[in-house]
């Protein structure tokens, strides 16, 4: 998919140490696309990043404009608060 990365989340790529590989592997192939109230899509996937613990990678995408925008992206431990079931 055709992307573009907004400052914000260039910014918390770096700040979180997370990889441009994960990310357009879950942009690929999340394992849930959540839609938020605000009409940006949540694409999100259950990872290990190597410390032997789970995380939730969510991307939030505005997938309204051409090409889509990654607004920002975080890892979460809160995997129940986000994860639908």
């Amino acid at each position: 998919m055709t992307y573009k990365l907004s400052l914000h989340a260039q910014e918390q790529l770096n700040k979180r140490q997370i990889s441009l590989s994960i990310i357009e592997s879950v942009i690929n192939s999340p394992k849930q696309i959540i839609l938020q109230s605000d009409g940006t899509k949540a694409y999100q996937s259950q990872l290990d990043f190597g410390s032997g613990k789970n995380y939730l990678l969510r991307i939030i995408i505005n997938d309204n404009v051409e090409p889509m925008l990654v607004v920002t992206v975080y890892k979460t431990s809160q995997i129940n608060k986000y994860w639908r079931q």
